[in-house]
């Protein structure tokens, strides 16, 4: 019980502090979790580990749950993951429910989010006690199936391994170490830049430039001044127990759509999108009376945001336990280990147990803040959406700039590595490229090409990768699982669109 004593007023502060930020960023459309994790990280650095955990996954937890806000309000979603919300929350406000909706949507992200804690305490530690028994074969292969996950539910396959062979190209430039099973030379560089890039690029400056600079051009491309053409919904007054009256008989609807949310969270690189929609379109399948769903019916919510804030403990599994992150803002948070030091992965549970407590505390923490947050200040919490994008996004920029040169003791080129993939986050979204599979490479890439020529040095064949276990035959099936659903998805979506056209 000594991770106890770590607890002062200070972690709860941060936690409650980092809600509260991501919320206000959740709310604000455009603004994103990840953006707001990207833009904090290099505080990190000064807070310590387990105070600026309790500050990120305060900004994760309030990021993903502040995007109800515009979603109900304005019809617009806050983050990605809210997108669904928008079918049954605008048309509440319409009716002059805006308040109701929202206080249905904080007690479902709270439900949502607390299960996905629970989750993550019994199974991560399991799932990184299993893996600690990998080989090289295995974990090369674990990487191997991320990978073909994250292509195969992007728009296109084709683009998702494309984004994720960008990725993994580019976290191969630098010096091909020795112990890694190189000769030490640099590669994929011309001779000029061997003094900024001998290490590579700088991971924190990569993923604040793409979550952070990135987000900001496409933003202001749309124009600085506010362009939220819909309706604008104030929120009416209403009390508490009609929003809790809207859970009566809907029980199996939000455990099931939190358990959704927490495994989809756990499929790396999918998103809260893809979680919402699908908890939206079960709940859809299976509810006895669907003729209101999408026009203003409080299950659609329900589905929606228990789902969506499931994913946070969901995303955290893979992170903790193998490595690798289930969404672009565990990928983030890899950055905030990096800082001090510390590897995630199979050992990180078992030698990091105070730390392990310390996460779990501040996750449940953080969800019990954001409830009480939103649940009792949701009206002046809802004025945020009316911030002038002119005034926030110079202030943004600002903060990437000054939070990437000082990562590294006042490394000027960690500024120009933010500007740098600031304009490539922006042109590959531009040119319809995936964000995710990009990154998730970039990040895995190195660790790949080590394992797979450790596999090679150890064994001495390539068929050590189809015969070394049961558990290899098993991620290749797996792999060859994602592969086929892609296949299908897009053959049906093809037959539909046929069958449409006259």
């Amino acid at each position: 019980m000594e991770f106890l004593s770590l607890f002062d007023l200070t972690f709860f502060l941060l936690a409650a502090f980092g809600t509260l930020v991501g919320v206000i960023f959740g709310a604000i459309p455009g603004m994103t979790a990840t953006m707001a994790v990207a833009v904090c990280l290099p505080l990190t650095y000064a807070l310590g580990l387990h105070h600026g955990l309790a500050l990120l996954l305060g900004l994760y937890v309030g990021g993903i749950s502040g995007g109800m806000v515009p979603a109900v309000l304005l019809n617009i979603p806050g983050t990605p993951s809210s997108i669904t919300t928008t079918f049954d929350g605008y048309p509440m406000a319409r009716k002059g429910q805006g308040e109701k909706a929202l206080r249905i949507c904080v007690i479902a992200s709270l439900v949502g989010g607390l299960i996905s804690a629970l989750v993550l305490f019994l199974f991560a530690p399991v799932l990184a006690n299993f893996s600690i028994k990998f080989s090289y074969v295995e974990k090369f292969l674990i990487i191997l199936l991320a990978l073909s996950v994250i292509a195969s539910l992007s728009s296109s396959m084709l683009i998702g391994i494309f984004s994720g062979v960008i990725g993994i190209w580019l976290s191969l430039i630098g010096d091909y170490s020795i112990s890694d099973g190189g000769n030490g030379h640099t590669r994929l560089m011309f001779d000029f830049m061997e003094p900024y890039l001998f290490e590579g690029f700088s991971l924190l400056p990569v993923l604040i430039g793409i979550f952070g600079v990135a987000t900001i051009l496409l933003e202001a491309e749309k124009g600085v001044k506010s362009d939220l053409t819909h309706e604008r919904v104030k929120v009416s007054k209403s009390d508490g127990a009609g929003a809790l009256a809207a859970f009566k008989g809907r029980f199996t609807n939000l455990t099931r759509s939190s358990f959704i949310g927490t495994f989809v969270g756990m499929l790396p690189g999918v998103g809260g999108s893809a979680a919402s929609v699908l908890a939206y379109t079960q709940e859809k399948n299976l509810s006895r009376d669907t003729s209101q769903m999408g026009k203003g019916a409080p299950q659609g919510l329900i589905a929606s945001e228990s789902a969506n804030n499931a994913l946070t403990g969901g995303a955290l599994i893979p992170l903790l336990s193998l490595g690798i992150p289930g969404d672009a803002t565990t990928a983030v948070l890899i950055g905030a280990f990096t800082l001090q030091g510390i590897q995630v992965g199979p050992l990180f549970i078992p030698e990091n147990t105070t730390t392990w407590y310390v996460m779990m505390t501040a996750l449940v923490f953080a969800n019990i803040v954001m409830f009480f947050l939103m649940f009792y200040a949701i009206k002046y919490i809802a004025k945020v959406v009316m911030v002038p994008k002119h005034i926030l996004f110079p202030l943004i920029v600002m903060m990437c700039v000054v939070g990437a040169y000082a990562i590294n003791y006042g490394i000027m080129f960690d500024v120009w590595t933010l500007l740098i993939f600031g304009v490539l986050g922006y042109l590959i979204q531009k040119i319809g490229l995936e964000v995710a599979p990009l990154i998730i490479g970039f990040i895995l890439g190195s660790q790949a090409e080590v394992y797979f020529v450790k596999s090679l040095e150890s064994f001495g064949t390539y068929t050590i990768f189809f015969t070394r276990s049961p558990i290899a035959m098993v991620l290749w099936a797996l792999i060859a699982a994602s592969v086929l659903f892609s296949i299908v998805i897009r053959l049906k979506a093809r037959n539909k669109t046929t069958t449409q056209t006259p």
